[in-house]
């Protein structure tokens, strides 16, 4: 067995055997699909970037929300379209690890700047007058910086830890790399001890992150109750956000889920579509809410959109 291990170079991704009649529908539909994710969060980070009048914290969270779903999805996308263009689909052993690094801490980064909104809005409405103290550049900076560093090194992590494991099979029942799958095929149970410990760490930092949003609203939701002026700020600036986070959550509590207690009944179709819905929906929701909830987006991309017009016509 132990001579077999240093021959898998190479992972199968058969979760790619139910697309065989469809995949030039599939891989249409996925272009289409991953132009639009680019194009609407291009749009709204270029404008945020453009108009220094959007050069506050919420705007400038935003922004990184944005960044951080172009770089999560290219993590997918473009491997997804190779392989449904692809007769073998097949992955490096360190581009899966690569990848499965890419997705997860897109998805933890996902959650950190959820919270850091959250806490943005909290200040915003419960404690008005030391907003601009509070939100500086400085400490905004830092929690972007925050929200980026700590779930890639978290997610690193685990990634080293795998790297680490001697594998029995090369077969990979995904659309693509992921990490908990590879640690299920190690050849010793015994060996992912250390694996499960730091996964389940993970999880738990990251529920915290999600009961501290929970907090936050709560307190948000207190205050707003009593005044007609911080409901209106209210359904303004955290309605969007909690459309965003309901959408990841759910998102996300579906994939895992489906890989820590998911039924091998399940139809493949089914699991592959749960496995990259979060790649999706949160991507092309999150910039269309907000774009067109919050008012100087909507005013600024209106604006050119105008301006671009006029110049057609004229």
């Amino acid at each position: 067995m132990m001579d077999n291990v240093s021959l898998i170079t190479m992972f199968v991704l058969s979760g790619f055997n139910e697309t065989e009649n469809y995949q030039a529908y599939i891989f249409a539909l996925t272009l289409l699909c991953y132009c639009f994710i680019v194009l609407v969060n291009v749009s709204l980070i270029v404008t945020v970037i453009l108009d220094k009048n959007l050069h506050e914290p919420m705007y400038i969270l935003l922004c990184t929300f944005c960044m951080n779903g172009l770089y999560g999805t290219t993590g997918f996308y473009p491997k997804f379209l190779w392989d449904l263009l692809s007769p073998v689909h097949v992955i490096s052993y360190s581009g899966c690890l690569i990848q499965a690094l890419v997705m997860y801490s897109f998805a933890c980064s996902d959650l950190s700047i959820l919270a850091v909104m959250a806490y943005d809005r909290y200040v915003a409405i419960c404690r008005p007058l030391q907003y601009n103290s509070i939100m500086s550049k400085q400490r905004v900076f830092l929690l972007v910086c925050f929200s980026w560093l700590t779930p890639f090194c978290i997610i690193g992590t685990n990634i080293i830890l795998t790297s680490r494991l001697k594998l029995c099979s090369p077969h990979i029942t995904r659309l693509f790399c992921v990490n908990w799958i590879i640690v299920k095929l190690a050849c010793f149970p015994a060996d992912t001890l250390v694996n499960n410990i730091v996964a389940y760490i993970t999880i738990i930092i990251y529920v915290f992150h999600g009961l501290f949003i929970v907090w936050s609203y709560m307190y948000l939701i207190k205050t707003c109750v009593h005044s007609k002026e911080n409901r209106a700020k209210f359904m303004q600036t955290c309605v969007p956000h909690l459309i965003s986070l309901i959408t990841f959550l759910v998102a996300i509590l579906f994939d895992v889920s489906n890989m820590r207690i998911g039924s091998k009944d399940w139809p493949q179709t089914l699991q592959n579509f749960i496995a990259i819905e979060f790649l999706i929906i949160p991507p092309i929701i999150n910039p269309l809410i907000y774009g067109f909830k919050l008012t100087k987006i909507r005013n600024r991309i209106i604006g050119i959109i105008t301006f671009k017009m006029k110049l057609l016509l004229s």
